[in-house]
């Protein structure tokens, strides 16, 4: 158990943050809705995330994959918590979005440091097991989180919620500090990063691309399954409360009982992470996931709804869970900063095309219709993906005894 003393405190950090994340979430959309009514100001929440990404990830992988990940994911979960708690003093909705770009810019540096950190920290034979319980930890914030939000928001409204998330921060950078350095040569002196540096390091990840066809196969079909998922999401608040016409008491009960979905499959994930292969966890998970957002832009009332729901949250821990693990067994270690750091531009920018598309398309059409026909190309590309890796041939590409270079 001693093994697992580091990899706990990582999850506590990471997990109290996730649970700051939905209160605050929550607060944030039902804020925004009521304030302006517009579903357009709502969807605008998610594509600050993707505009920060754009900003930033041209250079930010050069840099993590040069600087030590501990003291740089401190940094990070520091300064966004001071950010975080900044909000509550703003009273414009557009200097309340340039705060939320600031703090994306720099949070879009912990994602890639995390995958880079947990990769050095956790043996490759736990690394499913891991991320089960890391899935777990997102689950039951996703279960709690809305919940005292709904509390919180009813009693003492939304500032409260906000101060909480940045607090959440802080407290996760202390659980990161107790954590051991995993680094090599940490105090080696570095190059400064130049335009020259930037492009080398973009030929070394096109190199990679190049070379692991497979897993850049196995990548976009996930991604872009998971990435229109993202999009819809942009959507929720508005489908249930004006297409379903139920309340905002009603919306955050359907996030909530969400979170058992979600928090039971995270538990049966990590139950069975040593008797269900990772290809299974990877394809079936992102399948059932899609099929999720199908039956729930079809469903018409509460309960519909709210079972759609638990079903996807079900699968989509099983999804995230393999995604993560495939990632860290496929991508080189040396590497993994730049690539996700490329990746995740890339995907900001499908992201925020694709959420524009929707929204004018459900300006013209029914948003219901837009959003299964959405959920209809999510569910092909999670189809194909599932049918391709349950293929003999490509069971090499998930072996989890020891890490596979794709060819």
């Amino acid at each position: 158990m001693s093994s697992w003393r580091n990899p706990i405190f990582l999850i506590s950090g990471i997990g109290i943050s996730y649970l700051g994340n939905w209160i605050y979430l929550i607060a944030l959309n039902i804020s925004i809705l009521n304030l302006t009514g517009s579903a357009a100001a709502v969807a605008g929440l998610y594509i600050i995330r993707p505009i920060a990404v754009l900003l930033t990830n041209t250079w930010s992988g050069s840099v993590i994959d040069r600087m030590n990940k501990r003291r740089l994911m401190i940094f990070i979960d520091i300064f966004r918590g001071i950010l975080v708690c900044v909000i509550p003093l703003i009273g414009t909705l557009w200097f309340i979005y340039i705060i939320l770009l600031l703090i994306n810019m720099v949070g879009a540096f912990f994602g890639p440091s995390s995958s880079v950190y947990i990769t050095k920290l956790v043996p490759t034979e736990n690394r499913k097991k891991f991320n089960s319980i890391m899935s777990m930890a997102s689950s039951g914030a996703f279960l709690l989180g809305p919940a005292i939000a709904g509390f919180l928001i009813m009693f003492v409204g939304t500032e409260l919620c906000i101060v909480i998330n940045g607090i959440t921060f802080l407290i996760c950078a202390f659980f990161i500090y107790l954590l051991p350095n995993v680094e090599e040569n940490s105090n080696s002196v570095r190059d400064p990063i130049r335009w020259q540096t930037l492009l080398n390091d973009w030929r070394l990840v096109r190199k990679f691309v190049i070379n692991a066809k497979f897993f850049i196969f196995v990548y976009l079909l996930f991604q872009g399954a998971m990435l229109i998922g993202y999009v819809l999401d942009s959507q929720e608040v508005t489908f249930i409360k004006q297409y379903l016409e139920l309340s905002n008491r009603d919306y955050g009960l359907i996030v909530s009982i969400t979170g058992i979905g979600s928090l039971t499959g995270s538990f049966v994930s990590s139950m069975v992470a040593k008797k269900v292969q990772l290809k299974n966890y990877l394809g079936a998970g992102i399948f059932f996931s899609s099929l999720g957002y199908l039956f729930f832009y079809s469903s018409y009332n509460f309960i519909t709804a709210t079972v759609a729901f638990v079903f996807l949250g079900f699968f989509m821990a099983f999804a995230n869970t393999g995604y993560a693990t495939f990632f860290q067994n496929s991508v080189p270690i040396e590497i993994m900063g730049r690539f996700g750091s490329i990746a995740d531009m890339l995907q900001g920018i499908i992201q925020i095309v694709f959420t524009l598309i929707l929204g004018l398309f459900a300006e013209w059409f029914s948003l219901q219709f837009v959003c299964i026909t959405f959920s209809l190309m999510g569910t092909l590309f999670a189809l194909v993906l599932l049918i391709t890796i349950l293929m003999p041939s490509k069971a090499i590409y998930f072996s989890e005894d020891k890490k596979v270079v794709n060819g």
